[in-house]
């Protein structure tokens, strides 16, 4: 089981699968996942891009296998979260490698590559707010003061199965699929994901936007109810090299909603930005 161990953090777990050439130079691509999930939870895109890049599926830390051996109310920020990213890459020594994340993994891709846009070759944000806006502040907080009140009052799984329904899947997503998924979040924890929900409020991308060198592919829903006009609008505005695209649903978890046609999009976005037609194959 592949851990980061630090001194001056929780230790970190990560998945490599690796299907490429061996006599190839192939890239690393990570693949960062969101809101109190974990990396698994890209079970249907890895079988997808594991014979074109080395796919990493990091444990976010508090969540999964990776360790809870900090300050959960103050160790959750866009910096801790990517240096844990740079932790790993370092870790594997990867110099340069391609990014994904989905929801919050997003928000986090974008601190990444403005802190290091040197490690960044090309990003990928999938479903990601830029920040919270005041209209998913209210929706997520059920009622309640705040994101982090309802996670606590209402517990995990009365708020997964309420926003389960009113924002990430639609009303025909399999019943096994949406049991499975609020028992594995339902794992991370009440505090963990409260702090996570805190982290998430108070995260603003805004003054990295203009840093990022890396190409940048935005995949969000159609009237997105967290990727929304205003994160788009933001995106347009400061990102230098960015292609936005809608895609086939108007809910919040497209990675697994459309799982093809994300990974089709990202995998002609990195081949377009990073001339690797030839080793990748068809793009589509």
């Amino acid at each position: 089981m592949p851990i980061v161990k630090r001194a001056d953090g929780p230790d970190l777990h990560y998945t490599i699968t690796d299907f490429t050439d061996a006599w190839a130079d192939a890239p690393y691509l990570f693949l960062q996942h969101g809101y109190g999930r974990r990396g698994r939870f890209w079970f249907q895109w890895v079988p997808l891009l594991s014979r074109y890049f080395k796919v990493v599926c990091p444990d976010m830390r508090g969540q999964g296998a990776s360790s809870r051996d900090f300050d959960i109310d103050t160790g959750f920020t866009l910096e801790t979260l990517s240096d844990d990213v740079i932790a790993i890459a370092d870790h594997l020594g990867a110099r340069r490698f391609h990014y994904c994340g989905e929801s919050i993994g997003g928000l986090i891709g974008l601190a990444l590559a403005g802190r290091y846009p040197e490690r960044v070759l090309t990003l990928c944000n999938v479903s990601g707010p830029v920040f919270i806006s005041a209209a998913a502040r209210q929706g997520y907080a059920l009622g309640q003061a705040s994101w982090p009140e309802a996670v606590r009052k209402l517990g995990p799984r009365e708020w997964l199965d309420r926003t389960n329904a009113s924002t990430r899947f639609p009303p025909d997503t399999p019943p096994g699929f949406l049991a499975w998924y609020t028992d594995t979040v339902e794992e991370t924890g009440t505090e963990v994901l409260a702090a996570l929900a805190q982290f998430a409020l108070d995260a603003d991308a805004r003054p990295y936007l203009p840093k990022i060198a890396a190409p940048m592919l935005c995949l969000y829903p159609q009237r997105g109810a967290i990727a929304n006009s205003e994160q788009q609008d933001a995106l347009k505005t400061l990102v230098r090299d960015l292609d936005l695209r809608e895609v086939g649903t108007t809910y919040h978890m497209i990675q697994h909603i459309v799982p093809h046609e994300c990974v089709g999009l990202l995998k002609a976005h990195i081949a377009r930005h990073a001339g690797t037609t030839a080793v990748y194959g068809e793009v589509a």
